[in-house]
């Protein structure tokens, strides 16, 4: 395949608070500088775009030293925090804004999606926004007449259609300008976060759009998005992006594990002890170590799988005082709402279990039990005969979201469903 974007030490920079260098005598040095053919002195000072500290500069690199290669017909996510470049890198490769340093190849014709609306204008109705959108990304009239009805069909606005968009909800706005840009018949597709504002049915309908365009016709893709189910189910590979520098461009299964490493204060796994923590519940029992593995690697940690992968983990506890028997409880919650998806609940003994003795067990989520997507995870130890929770460890005290990613090609299918099944092994009680 040929490569269709090339990006070489790209550099993005900007003065915090000002236009410009901020005066008349900066702005002569980096023309004086710029008929020379010397470099801009102010691209050789600034900070690390890193949102959460104050800095020294008033001059901070959006972007910088940024490198990679798209290959035609590669559906690329890019993925990183709120305020790490993945936006301003979009604009540049679409135009909007040029780059402070480096170079970009493209080869092929661009249509961008970048924020809610771009190119309408408010006061026209749909069908004037569809002709006047779509000759700004390049669609000749003819072209727009072709498939206009088949724009508006997929918007989903057509009752709409002749009214000034100013009077369309957000959502309505991204669904026509999602449909004027996908029906250009362009080599590269860029679109940015703006799908978060659709509904689930619209997000699904844009993902199957994108996978067409980019499996089907053989057309490039570029999709900013922190959906990390839509990633996976849509993207070969994932490009990482963390305050403004290039993290790391892998297979997007691999880049999502980093991603999410990333996230966290430190890597959790099946050794990691928690047993000097001092929030427990009761206390009569509490957490000592927990993890979760692929089957055979108890050292190794995962929090990554594939909708057609058994899941396992493994918890270890301390009885502080005299327990009537263990009971363990296990919740799947909504990575956004918090609220519960699905749980689990057993019994790992009915028996009396005396002070200090240590209980290991390991439980197994068996494959195709859980819908593809992001958990957040809740563990509790209890009493078996009452309501009462002895410890309980959630996603308040550093453990890693569960990511179950679909292992079908169709990014409309849902794997699995929420009634979990498990299985409990290894008991030593």
């Amino acid at each position: 395949m040929s490569t269709v974007i090339k990006v070489e030490n790209l550099g993005k920079q900007y003065r915090l608070g000002q236009v410009g260098t901020g005066t008349i005598t900066n702005d002569f040095n980096r023309w004086y500088h710029k008929v020379r053919g010397k470099e801009d002195p102010y691209l050789k000072i600034g900070e690390t775009n890193d949102r959460t500290i104050k800095g020294n500069s008033d001059l901070v690199w959006a972007l910088k030293d940024i490198n990679f290669e798209v290959k035609q017909g590669e559906a690329i996510g890019i993925i990183g925090r709120n305020g790490a470049g993945k936006s301003t890198l979009l604009k540049i490769l679409s135009r909007v804004t040029g780059p402070s340093v480096g170079d970009i190849k493209v080869k092929g014709r661009i249509a961008a999606l970048l924020e809610v609306g771009t190119g309408f204008h408010p006061e026209l109705t749909g069908r004037e926004n569809i002709f006047l959108n779509g000759a700004i990304l390049g669609m000749t009239k003819q072209e727009i007449k072709r498939k206009f009805d088949e724009i508006v069909d997929f918007s989903g606005v057509e009752r709409y259609i002749d009214t000034p968009v100013k009077r369309y909800s957000s959502g309505m706005y991204v669904r026509l300008a999602f449909a004027v840009a996908a029906h250009l018949e362009s080599e590269i597709l860029i679109v940015d976060e703006v799908l978060a504002v659709g509904d689930a049915e619209f997000q699904k309908k844009c993902l199957g759009k994108m996978g067409d365009v980019s499996k089907g016709e053989g057309r490039t893709v570029l999709f900013v998005s922190h959906n990390l189910q839509a990633i996976s189910a849509f993207c070969q590979k994932g490009i990482i992006l963390d305050s403004g520098k290039l993290h790391s461009i892998n297979e997007v299964g691999v880049s999502i594990q980093t991603y999410m490493d990333l996230m966290k204060d430190f890597r959790f796994n099946a050794n990691t002890s928690k047993k000097d923590r001092v929030n427990r519940t009761s206390g009569n029992a509490s957490f000592q170590k927990l993890g979760c593995f692929k089957d055979g690697l108890i050292n190794e940690s995962n929090w990554t799988y594939k909708a057609d992968e058994d899941i396992h983990f493994a918890f270890s506890c301390i009885t502080n005082e005299v327990c009537e028997g263990l009971t363990f409880y296990m919740a799947f919650l909504d990575t956004l709402t918090e609220k519960v998806i699905t749980n689990v609940k057993t019994n790992i003994t009915t028996n009396q279990i005396k002070t200090g003795t240590i209980v290991e067990f390991k439980i197994c989520i068996p494959k195709g039990n859980l819908r593809a997507g992001q958990y957040d995870l809740y563990f509790a130890i209890g009493n078996t005969n009452t309501t009462l929770f002895y410890d309980v460890i959630d996603s308040n005290i550093n453990i890693p979201s569960l990511l179950i990613i679909p292992t079908s090609d169709d990014p409309h299918q849902n794997i699995g469903y929420f009634n979990t099944t498990y299985s409990v092994y290894e008991k030593n009680v």
